[in-house]
């Protein structure tokens, strides 16, 4: 049975694996998840040997040190990969004659998204052996490595649908990968401001304005660590569950073992496939000259 491949996909990948471009950035992810990990170890050993514990217990703690290092990799790079794709077709003017072809602007949008996110897990798979030393020593379960590749997945489909978002309203590569961060950032940080107004004036009650941090990648890592490394949610680890008091019915409904970890991947997910389409109908020529109004002929 022969598998078709998305046409873009194919050919980045043909480009990609024969460019030296590859085995340098694969150089340069390794070398910086190596002094990670190293300067991890010397800090888990130090402060084993001032509070007299087993070294060996403290081992399982590389893991999301290294998972947490990787993911930030993947927020810096993915963007700036999928951020001059539509726009690098611009400039080079070559965007028309990818629309001439008989693929669909989501294919498109598609392609070069899944194109990204397959170069981002050649990375993540030439860092499992490091990532193996915290499960090997620690004495985790291998069943969580396998989850952390899924969130990881996840994270690169999200961020490459931002990049493919800002890549397709702009015609420039650098102003396409400044927007992608500005989007990065109101997502990332600005989400925490209506959970913080409602807390101040609120008198310390969150009511349902957390429910926006269900879209946020950064509270969905934490949770995911956190359910990883200690059994239980981020909501409870400050005292305890939340009382019925303090946040809304669905937000205490949500705060309960994995439940907001699942809902929050679901979320993302979700948004992740709006910026796609949304890109998609942008790229569509009979909609991004929906609006520009025709030229009057000179006489």
């Amino acid at each position: 049975m022969k598998i078709r491949l998305n046409p873009i996909v194919k050919k980045d990948l043909h480009v990609t694996v024969r460019s030296m471009r590859l085995s340098w950035g694969l150089f340069a992810y390794e070398a910086v998840l190596t002094v990670t990990f190293l300067l991890a170890l010397l800090v888990i050993q130090q402060s084993s040997n001032i509070s007299g514990g087993n070294v060996y217990s403290s081992l399982v703690y590389l893991f999301p040190v290294v998972g947490i290092a990787q993911v930030c990799i993947v927020a810096l790079y993915m963007p700036i990969i999928t951020a001059s794709s539509i726009s690098g077709e611009k400039e080079r003017q070559t965007f028309d004659i990818m629309l001439t072809t008989c693929m669909s602007p989501f294919s498109i949008v598609f392609g070069k998204v899944a194109s990204a996110v397959l170069r981002i897990l050649f990375f993540v798979a030439a860092s499992t052996p490091i990532m193996a030393l915290s499960f090997v020593a620690g004495g985790l379960s291998w069943i969580y490595l396998f989850y952390y590749l899924l969130a990881v997945i996840l994270f690169s489909v999200f961020a490459g649908s931002i990049g493919i978002l800002a890549s397709a309203f702009c015609r420039k590569s650098v102003v396409a990968v400044l927007l992608s961060f500005v989007i990065y950032f109101l997502i990332y940080y600005m989400s925490y401001i209506p959970v913080l107004l409602r807390i101040l004036f609120g008198r310390g009650n969150a009511g349902e304005s957390m429910l926006i941090l269900l879209g946020n990648p950064v509270m969905f890592f934490e949770e995911f660590f956190m359910q990883i490394m200690t059994g239980e949610s981020l909501f409870g680890s400050a005292g305890g569950t939340f009382d019925r008091g303090d946040v809304g019915i669905v937000t205490y409904a949500l705060a309960r073992g994995k439940v907001w970890m699942f809902t929050s991947a679901a979320c993302i997910l979700l948004m992740a496939v709006l910026f796609m389409l949304l890109a998609a109908w942008k790229v569509n020529p009979m909609h991004s000259g929906a609006g520009r109004k025709p030229r009057k002929n000179k006489e």
